[in-house]
């Protein structure tokens, strides 16, 4: 596969850059810039989660709802290292506009959405901008502050992060909430609002974002974009059909995955400095540890993220904008944690500490929410929001603190790309594997849990009354199976015909929950076993 080659002149000397020079207020006058942009793609991953319901039920498709989010994080995922190499060679703001430019055009599309899957295509087309966000933020950060100070500065981003996983599920819900609004469908507006957000976003970024850039020489690896699609994609069909994964087109799949792997590792060797991924990189162990680290947390932190919403309003009975506003513990945690623990790693140049101890938080969290059963109290749900929202504000800036440690300046935009590449592709997997595990269990426990309640003479009379009885038309198929495209029939139940269905719900749940703490566990071994403890510097 042969990859096109484009060029600049290289700056002399080649030799690692230094961050440059700017003061506090310089450096909080970029941030401005780069956290509007950044507040408007991680404002969009977390709107979708709490209206999901809503979408997949008018476009009659709940079970492939996983499609809306991982087609969003497929894309993105892809791009994001494309995006690394050419704001190396273009300079950081118009690459940066331009991911804006990509991002709303995506969301002007999904405004107009007219089936489950075409709405999937359309998120795809939205995360080809907004792959470059998050990694072009933290790559100018560390652009123009020193290794100490980046923790400090990278909360700020973080924060924000944090702060749309409350605004944007309350965000979310409220426009779900509406029938219609303007002659549209509610739903619909979550993302038609990008629009005028990015127009201001572009607006302040042409005001503020002024660093200085040093072209680098690098020809852009196409085909190492290319071969990573055919591996990746495959790949995580398979994921999101969890249902099966032993069938002849699986096995399929599975081949194709491997092929387009191998052909990725065999030309990104061959591309050397050019690759979409530097095989260099990986000789550093510190970036080693932090893609390794970022892809086993971003599995848990997407994978939580996606169904912690879908248990709040199927078992809890919550609208969207109830689940949104009862997720505030998880964002006051996050944003006070990650704040501290910014100050902290730019006073001591310490990391690890606070990377073990986030890590564990979130595995915790993850333990509690397997526990939690349909009639669980809010207060119970509560902690382990709590648990992880300290656990990521503490893991995932010093996660990407320590991926760029020891990493040469005139490499790191290559490297934080790569960096969000993997904490993407980790997301990817939990979003699709761990609504597929859900989807693949609900079924079977709500049929168990039918088949026992109808054994109760009292259960069938209520479930034969006209309106339980019109509720349930289409949901019980013939062979004793459920239908799980739509769940709003939940609403019109009585809630002791309703109750086999939560059960069911809940269950599937508590086995999503334990699988995303047996990878967190994963992930907190090797923080606590295999990251040095040692100090950043300060210049």
């Amino acid at each position: 596969m042969s990859s096109s080659s484009t060029t600049t002149e290289p700056t002399e000397p080649t030799e690692p850059q230094s961050p440059a020079r700017l003061s506090h207020r310089q450096v909080v006058t970029v941030l401005s810039g780069l956290m509007l942009g950044m507040f408007l793609a991680a404002l969009d991953q977390t709107v979708v989660s709490s209206a999901l319901r809503t979408i997949a039920d008018d476009l009659h498709g709940l079970t492939a709802q996983a499609w809306v989010t991982t087609a969003y994080l497929v894309t993105g995922t892809i791009v994001t290292p494309l995006y690394g190499k050419l704001s190396d060679i273009y300079g950081r703001r118009p690459v940066y506009l331009t991911a804006i430019v990509l991002f709303t055009f995506g969301s002007l599309l999904c405004g107009f959405a007219t089936s489950i899957h075409q709405l999937a295509a359309f998120r795809a087309v939205q995360g080809l901008g907004g792959g470059g966000l998050m990694s072009l933020a933290m790559t100018i950060i560390a652009d123009i502050t020193s290794p100490r100070e980046r923790g400090r500065y990278q909360g700020y981003i973080t924060a924000v992060f944090a702060g749309s996983s409350v605004v944007g599920p309350l965000v979310g819900g409220v426009f779900a909430g509406r029938a219609t609004l303007l002659g549209l469908d509610g739903w619909r507006w979550i993302f038609l609002v990008n629009i005028p957000l990015a127009a201001l976003a572009i607006v302040v970024i042409l005001r503020v974002l002024h660093v200085p850039h040093q072209p680098v020489r690098h020809r852009l690896d196409y085909g190492g974009a290319l071969t990573l699609a055919v591996g990746i994609v495959p790949l995580l069909i398979v994921a999101e059909q969890g249902r099966s994964w032993g069938s002849p087109r699986a096995l399929v799949m599975y081949a194709v995955g491997v092929v387009g792997l191998v052909s990725f590792v065999l030309l990104e060797r061959r591309m050397a400095d050019a690759a979409l991924l530097p095989v260099k990189l990986f000789r550093i162990r510190a970036f080693r540890l932090g893609t390794v680290l970022h892809f086993t947390v971003g599995i848990t932190m997407f994978g939580a993220m996606t169904t912690l919403p879908l248990y709040l309003q199927l078992a809890k009975g919550m609208s969207p904008m109830k689940a949104g506003l009862a997720t505030l513990p998880t964002m006051a945690a996050n944003v006070t944690v990650t704040l501290v623990v910014g100050r902290l790693m730019s006073r001591t140049g310490r990391f690890k500490v606070h990377l073990v101890a986030g890590v564990g938080s979130l595995t915790v969290a993850m333990l509690v929410f397997a526990t939690l059963r349909d009639d669980s109290p809010l207060w119970y749900v509560a902690i382990g929001m709590v648990f992880m929202g300290a656990g990521l504000g503490a893991a995932m800036q010093t996660i990407t603190t320590l991926a760029q440690s020891e990493v040469p300046g005139r490499d790191m935009g290559a490297a934080t790309a790569s960096v969000n590449f993997f904490r993407s592709n980790g997301g990817t997997v939990g979003a699709a594997a761990f609504l597929s595990i859900l989807f693949s269990l609900a079924g079977s426990r709500i049929s168990e849990r039918l088949a026992v309640a109808s054994e109760d003479a009292s259960f069938r009379r209520l479930a034969e009354e006209p309106a339980n009885a019109e509720a349930l038309k289409g949901v019980l198929r013939p062979d004793g199976g459920v239908n799980l495209e739509d769940s709003a029939f939940l609403r019109h139940l009585d809630p002791g015909v309703a109750q086999p269905f939560l059960e069911g719900y809940v269950s599937a749940l508590r086995v999503v929950f334990l699988t995303g703490a047996a990878v967190a566990l994963i992930a907190f071994v090797i923080a606590a076993w295999r990251v040095p403890n040692t100090q950043l510097s300060a210049d």
